[in-house]
């Protein structure tokens, strides 16, 4: 691999072309695979190969299903409030909120809207949980990995979070606009997405006013999503904030607003004129350090950290030259020499969520298991999905590993050859401990303000309390009224023999049998001392180092020795 050159886009030639190439194209380029999908890979030519990814169009993903939603919504939580004391305050100027009315008498009138409030709080963080293992699913079992990755980058760069849209609705509107444009144009995709209604609530549009412009958008329009720090001034910032004034959405639908629009004259990157919010993408995209920015990021993202200015330079006029279409450009770089340098393989740390596809796609699977819980191993591994930490999405690279992380992985890979099945509690029925005391509380026939005192208060604590309202049991209530409607996620371990994987790879020994592991899960191999030290473990397990002696009870060992593999260095690479 080493003749293969550096920063050298030039394609690779044919005979260049054999099983270790085609494994870290589907890596890369994928979520990686079985031996036989790298087999059939390797016999294609490198072009035809790169096609069966980037040219997916054509390619039939009719067994994927749409999101089915659990039902949660109606008409009423469009102007869902900002908190629950504005939703209590709403209801007591105007008798209603959230289709919800105050009761005429009776002690804590106030009750039905707050519970109504908490309702829709548990329901669109259960539904956004269902979404993102719906999203997983589909990674696992999709024909067209490149779609589904590409998806998952523009995730984290135009990253919003339902923590504070609040509403699942807008996150599947968002994740369709970003799958639709993945490999598309980066120009439409950048106007869909600067219009698209998680954006502009996530980033304060409403807030961007005539007279008053908020330059969040403005600013991460630049500084995130574009060109990146430094290439724009302050001035730059205000006059883009004043050209996106009176955008906005009405629920799912983006509007403008005419009457809160500033139709003066804008000074930005130079230019001056009367300029709109879609005048001030296309002024950035004009700019050569936009096509550099994205095009790095996108190199980084699916083949190398480093990259030298020369070769950000030389990328940028690369997706330039392809009019910011990302296709062409993802085709260049996926046949070129550079891709498959040295440098560039098995430097890839995966994140968590290549992580949790990888290992399903390397094992066959045809489904996403439900045990474990893909969002419990999610956020102990530092990603989940639809929540990225900041508008500036996850950090990549090195920041996916710490010792405490690394530990984290190898109890991941624990979990999917030793699924711990008796003990699982889902957690989307799991409401955490003060909800489940005072439900406890309820049921034993305690008072409602007496139940949800705090824990270890007298309950003569409660005397002479006069509520309107109590959150504590609205909260309770708004998970029980939730729950009764969530569609409950697929509960399973994974499904798959090691025995026949090994077997059907014509292993006879311990030693095939190891090596047919450590081909099949690793692109970085172990060293000798590495390697003979699993054989001896499978040897130790299994009574013998033949296969056929130990055939009908070797899959115990087989998944131990597996999960040796999966907990080392060389597996959180690709």
């Amino acid at each position: 691999m080493d003749r293969l050159r550096a920063e050298n886009l030039s394609p690779i030639r044919r005979e260049d072309w054999d099983g270790r190439r085609a494994a870290h194209l589907l890596e890369r380029a994928g979520f990686g695979g079985t031996p036989s999908e790298i087999e059939r890979l390797a016999k294609m030519t490198p072009e035809e190969a790169v096609a069966s990814f980037v040219d997916y169009a054509g390619v039939d993903n009719s067994h994927l299903l749409p999101f089915e939603e659990s039902g949660f919504w109606d008409a009423s939580l469009t102007q869902f409030p900002v908190s629950r004391p504005a939703a209590t305050t709403l209801a007591e100027n105007h008798g209603e909120a959230m289709g919800i009315k105050v009761k005429p008498a009776g002690s804590r009138p106030l009750q039905p809207v707050t519970n109504r409030f908490f309702y829709w709080l548990r329901a669109t963080v259960l539904e956004t949980r269902r979404l993102a293992f719906w999203w997983l699913d589909r990674m696992v079992r999709s024909n067209r990995p490149l779609e589904e990755k590409m998806t998952l980058f523009w995730h984290g760069h135009f990253a919003t979070s339902e923590e504070k849209l609040r509403d699942y609705r807008k996150i599947q509107l968002q994740l369709e606009t970003l799958r639709r444009g993945a490999t598309g144009n980066f120009g439409q995709l950048l106007e869909a997405v600067a219009k698209d209604p998680a954006m502009l609530v996530f980033l304060d549009a409403a807030q961007n006013v005539k007279g008053a412009p908020n330059e969040n958008f403005g600013r991460e329009v630049m500084e995130l999503f574009t060109m990146g720090v430094g290439n724009y001034t302050e001035d730059d910032i205000r006059e883009a904030a004043r050209a996106f004034t009176g955008w906005g959405n009405d629920d799912l639908t983006f509007v403008i607003d005419e009457a809160r629009h500033d139709g003066g004259v804008k000074s930005f990157l130079g230019r001056s004129g009367n300029f709109r919010g879609e005048d001030i993408l296309a002024i950035i995209l004009e700019q050569k350090q936009t096509a550099i920015y994205i095009a790095t990021k996108i190199y980084r993202f699916f083949v190398r950290e480093d990259v030298s200015p020369a070769f950000g330079e030389a990328l940028g006029d690369l997706l330039r030259e392809k009019d910011y279409e990302i296709a062409p450009f993802l085709r260049t770089i996926f046949l070129s020499e550079d891709f498959y340098s040295e440098p560039s393989v098995g430097s890839h740390i995966k994140s968590p969520s290549e992580l949790i596809v990888s290992t399903y796609r390397k094992l066959g699977l045809a489904v996403m298991p439900g045990i474990p819980d893909p969002y419990l191993v999610s956020k102990t591994l530092g990603q989940v999905l639809l929540y990225p930490p900041t508008v500036a999405g996850w950090g990549q690279g090195r920041s996916w590993i710490t010792p405490g992380i690394l530990f984290e992985r190898g109890n991941f890979a624990r979990e999917v050859m030793f699924p711990n099945i008796i003990d699982f509690v889902d957690p989307n029925y799991n409401p955490g401990a003060e909800i489940r005391r005072v439900n406890q509380n309820i049921n034993a026939g305690m008072e409602i303000t007496a139940a949800t005192l705090e824990e270890g208060a007298a309950p003569s604590s409660a005397d002479g309390i006069q509520e309107t309202f109590n959150t504590r049991y609205a909260s309770l209530v708004g998970y029980q009224e939730a729950l009764r409607k969530l569609k409950p996620t697929p509960r399973g371990a994974a499904q798959f023999s090691l025995t026949d994987m090994v077997l059907d790879a014509g292993a006879r020994t311990s030693a095939e049998a190891v090596d047919h592991l450590l081909a099949r899960f690793l692109r970085v191999p172990l060293t000798p001392a590495g390697r003979d030290a699993l054989i001896k473990t499978l040897d130790e397990q299994l009574g013998t180092n033949t296969l056929a002696e130990a055939e009908s009870y070797m899959e115990h060992g087989l998944r131990m020795v597996a999960h040796l593999i999966m907990s080392s260095p060389q597996y959180q690479l690709a």
